[in-house]
């Protein structure tokens, strides 16, 4: 094994050094970024003082006591290689230094990985020991002739990614400026403050009058209070970040040479064609044929979960028409280059376009977009009735999704590999449509096992390092935006440890007012860039480009592999407590990375000769890991892409084929740990939590032009139902293993804050039910003339007051650095309230039906068509019982309002002054709902009678019990009341 060294250099390739106490030089406390003193120098003779991984700025102190420490023939010897023989030091070891962490440590003398071929070329014992022996003479031979050559013509020979060093960087971190998160944080500390002296007050000041509803209301507040916490806490550290894309071209792709740009492989997933239009979906494909982008290096995935041959046809007009759409795009560098949106714009198309052939082409252009669209309405009409024995194809063969529960695998290539090309002759790039297989009895996990599939068939088709997945009514509205995520994946100072790159999600289609909070604005353009500062974004399901190898569950290369437990550690205790609710960060890694032990491991084997070593890495080892595919399993050792030589084309769709088979799975890590993870309906919050637990870290890349736009359902009750998929997602996740609370506490790779931030997301559904308490208390308070809160003191009058203004600070401010408007934080306020009675209260109790009766909950696919009329859907109101609890709410704090006036006149002016606080509150609750209420009346105030029926008659009934009861009314005090009167009538 190799002794320790010093750490390299991530600019310039050599040791950081250490300081006279002998430790190393730490740049950056906060990630430990590795550079050395003479970059770090230059970084500050250039004004960046900021470190580029985590955008804390650096110490003003760092150059204390730094001595620079070299050696001839280590220099440049990465640190990640630990298991490399020490005759591997020199030239060669720079040369590995670019490749992953498996490949890195299966290269031999010459740099070729050992797994040129498949597993099964491994059966020769005579013929490896002979090649071993030729190897290890030659690799002598070098190194001694390497050791004479001086580290300073290593490091001129030796390929760079870093060409340039810092000044070529492809992106960097703008941190917000200091006057503003400065004040910001201190607000949140005093909010802090604030909060802990005003439930002191709270809890020793109770109103033993009314003992039920104060100590209700001190509970709903402490919640608030942790809510609170959760929610703003991740917000501590956010940054912006900015990208070079004249950098990236000129770096990967120069004039005269093939471009050395990373190739990607678009998913796109649709499952009923008759809720998904097949319009919308052909929109989203011919956006991603045309970006802006080599063409050899896009391939799109279309996944039809549904096998309905109404997708495959339109998919075969789209792929005809887009032969003309694709070069119009890029010659005349149009936006957006989704026709749909492209011809929807109401903007001067002149402006910027000087060529006089625009106009003629642009009009013939649109004639035959709308050719295209009366083909693809003519399909959808003609399946609006299925025929009897089902549907079939041109040459008369039946269509094999007619069952669509039990049909075979499909794949059709549309473009690419068939050798179509456009009208002008130029190449198009590979357009793959993809039904997985489906039989009776097998668990197929909707979206997250139609992902998978798409995974194993990208592998064996084109096998791209990254992938970018996309719902089918997200387009790409900015044809450069691949080029974006680029400069953070490619960049080999930011991109080493980056599992994915998150665009945020932007709407069309939405009514200005934004009635029902449907832009997200809040989340995406504050939450999301907090977290940014701190690990990274989470996955929200759509418009995010992945690492390909963090997809396979790998560990980052910067992280050191967590060793099995039979090894010295100081987790002993940790291995007698294996809870499959709360597995050890060791336990789950070794499991995970059951591959990865064989394969590093090999470095200590040298007693064993070649036949035993490749039977302890044998095809078995891959399999229980990966499945049964040769193919596959070696796509997973070439982590930059491409599809292995020794592979056959002619095999391809055939191996494709198999690994999209319905038992593919079957005891293997897909869905485990490999993958989307199963176990939530909102896959996209497990798989990205998966890998921030492995020590991954995202990034939010946020361009002036937006990256991807979609459709929103902007209608009430469509709008509620997807809250309530999203909601009960998150209470499935927190009734599994995959819990926050406790997963991947061991391993210590997921920071503290991003750890609140997912506990946030899981468990935010059941604020529902103290806010549905909190919401009903003020039409208790006036229907039985009690208050939750005493008479004020002074110091409480304080206090109550300290806390609004603090309150109203933090959104000031908050506003103030996100540049979120006041309409957009108070929408996202109101339904926050109308979300959490309603959608968020099914899902606690649907989650909880789940795991106690085994009830499951079917996925609901949203539905994206719309109505002729802008905005026509946001008018209509559909029957849900989501809108039962919000309207009950309203009748009660209205009725609650309309007694509290009719008390308040018949006692006198006495009783004015405690009515002001509880119907303040009253109204508090009918603000918040106003938005609910103009939604359920419609626009021609069309609401479904069995909706008022049912709210009014709740209404009454619970206003008329309680004030028969009257639960929270102190008995003694009344009858000392009564005793008073019968004292003053004598």
């Amino acid at each position: 094994m190799m002794e320790s060294r010093s750490p390299i250099c991530n600019t310039c390739g050599e040791e950081i050094g250490v300081k006279s106490n002998g430790e190393f030089f730490v740049a950056c406390h906060e990630c430990s970024f590795p550079i050395c003193k003479a970059c770090l120098e230059y970084e500050f003779k250039e004004g960046r003082r900021i470190c580029l991984r985590c955008g804390n700025p650096y110490d003003e102190n760092v150059f204390d006591d730094v001595e620079t420490k070299t050696s001839k023939t280590q220099s440049i010897v990465p640190t990640h290689i630990n298991n490399t023989p020490q005759v591997d030091s020199g030239i060669h070891a720079r040369h590995i230094s670019t490749v992953s962490t498996i490949d890195s440590d299966l290269n031999d003398e010459y740099g070729n990985p050992i797994w040129k071929n498949r597993v099964e070329s491994w059966k020769d014992k005579k013929d490896k020991k002979s090649k071993k022996k030729k190897k290890d003479s030659k690799a002598t031979k070098t190194d001694e002739h390497e050791a004479q050559i001086p580290s300073q013509q290593h490091m001129e020979d030796m390929p760079s990614n870093t060409e340039a060093g810092a000044t070529d960087v492809l992106s960097v971190v703008i941190p917000i400026p200091r006057t503003k998160i400065t004040s910001y944080r201190i607000v949140i500390i005093m909010r802090l403050i604030i909060l802990a002296l005003f439930f002191n007050y709270r809890i020793t000041h109770p109103v033993d009058s009314a003992y039920g509803l104060w100590l209700t209301s001190v509970i709903c507040e402490i919640w608030f209070a942790v809510s609170w916490v959760l929610d703003q806490f991740p917000k501590w550290s956010p940054i912006n970040r900015e990208t070079y894309i004249d950098r990236l071209s000129a770096r990967f792709e120069r004039e005269g040479e093939q471009s050395q740009l990373a190739a990607v492989d678009f998913f796109v997933s649709t499952v009923d064609p008759l809720k998904e239009p097949p319009l919308i979906t052909a929109n989203t494909v011919l956006s991603i044929l045309a970006l802006d982008y080599p063409v050899d290096k896009v391939s799109c995935y279309v996944s039809d979960d549904g096998a309905a041959m109404l997708s495959f046809e339109s998919l075969v007009e789209t792929a005809d028409f887009a032969r003309k759409w694709v070069p119009f795009c890029k010659k005349y560098s149009i936006e957006p280059r989704a026709p749909e949106f492209y011809f929807s714009l109401k903007i001067d198309y002149l402006r910027d376009k000087v060529q006089p052939s625009f106009v003629k082409e642009r009009r013939a252009m649109k004639r035959d977009y709308e050719e295209f669209k009366i083909r693809m309405n003519a399909l959808v009409a003609k399946a609006q009735k299925t025929p009897e024995e089902g549907w079939t194809m041109q040459d008369g063969t039946s269509w094999p999704g007619n069952n669509t529960r039990d049909h075979p695998g499909m794949i059709q290539v549309f473009l690419g590999y068939s050798g179509a090309r456009d009208i002008e002759g130029n190449e198009l790039p590979r357009l793959v449509y993809v039904s997985r297989e489906k039989r009776p009895g097998y668990q197929h996990h909707k979206k997250a096992g139609a992902e998978n599939a798409l995974v194993r068939v990208s592998a064996v088709l084109t096998n791209a390092p990254f992938i970018l997945n996309l719902d089918c009514d997200h387009y790409v509205n900015n044809s450069k935006a691949v080029r974006e995520a680029m400069c953070f994946l490619m960049d080999p100072v930011v991109g080493q440890d980056v599992c994915f790159v998150q665009f945020p999600q932007r709407f069309d289609g939405i009514d200005k007012s934004d009635r029902y909070a449907n832009r997200n604005i809040v989340f995406f353009d504050v939450n999301m860039r907090g977290l940014d500062g701190i690990q990274g974004p989470v996955y929200v399901g759509t418009g995010t480009v992945f690492r390909r190898q963090a997809l396979y569950g790998y560990s980052p290369p910067s992280k050191p592999r967590i060793l099995p437990q039979s090894s010295s550690s100081s987790c002993c205790c940790l291995t007698k407590k294996k809870q499959p609710q709360d597995p050890s960060e060791i336990y789950k890694d070794a499991k995970r990375e059951e591959l990865d032990a064989a394969i590093f491991n090999l470095g200590d084997l040298d007693n064993y000769d070649e036949y035993e070593r490749s039977m302890l890495i044998s095809q078995t080892s891959f399999e229980k890991t990966f499945g049964l595919s040769a193919v596959f399993i070696e796509s997973t050792l070439m982590e930059n892409g491409g599809v292995p030589d020794s592979v056959n084309p002619s095999t391809l769709i055939k191996e494709a084929i198999h690994v999209i088979s319905c038992g593919y799975e079957e005891k293997t890590e897909w869905g485990k740990e490999i993958g989307w993870i199963y176990g939530s309906i909102t896959e996209d919050i497990l798989t990205g939590f998966k890998m921030h637990c492995r020590g991954w870290r995202s990034i939010y890349c946020m361009p002036l032009r937006p990256a991807f736009k979609g459709s929103a359902p902007i209608n009430l009750s469509d709008r509620l139902h997807q809250v309530l998929r999203w909601a009960l997602g998150s209470v499935e996740i927190f009734l599994s293993r995959h819990c926050p609370l406790w997963y991947g506490c061991s391993g210590g790779r997921l920071k503290l804050l991003q750890r609140l931030a997912y506990i946030n997301t899981i468990v935010y559904p059941f604020t529902s039910l103290p806010l549905v308490a909190y919401c009903t208390l003020p039409a208790i308070c006036l229907l039985t003339g009690k208050f939750i809160i005493p008479t004020l003191s002074n110091l409480a009058s304080m206090l109550f007051l300290g806390l609004f203004i603090s309150i109203i600070l933090t959104s000031v401010l908050e506003l103030r650095w996100s540049g979120v408007s006041i309409e957009d934080l108070w929408r996202n306020e109101q339904f926050w309230v109308i979300g959490g009675v309603s959608a968020h209260l099914f899902a606690v109790f649907q989650g909880f039906l789940k795991m106690l009766a085994g009830l499951d909950t079917n996925f609901t696919v949203t539905s994206k068509t719309a109505d002729d009329l802008e905005f026509g859907e946001l008018y209509i109101v559909k029957w849900t019982t989501l809108l039962i609890p919000p309207t009950s709410l309203l009748i009660i704090n209205l009725v609650g309002v309309v007694a509290g006036f009719s008390d308040a006149l018949n006692k006198g002016y006495e009783a004015w002054g405690p009515l002001f606080g509880k119907v303040f509150f009253a109204f508090w609750v009918i603000l918040h709902l106003y938005p609910f209420l103009k939604g359920l009346m419609g626009r021609q105030n069309r609401t479904p009678t069995i909706v008022i029926l049912w709210s009014i008659l709740l209404a009454s009934v619970f206003s008329l019990v309680w004030v028969r009861i009257n639960p929270f009314v102190s008995k003694t005090d009344t009858t000392s009341l009564s005793q008073n009167c019968l004292l003053i009538d004598c």
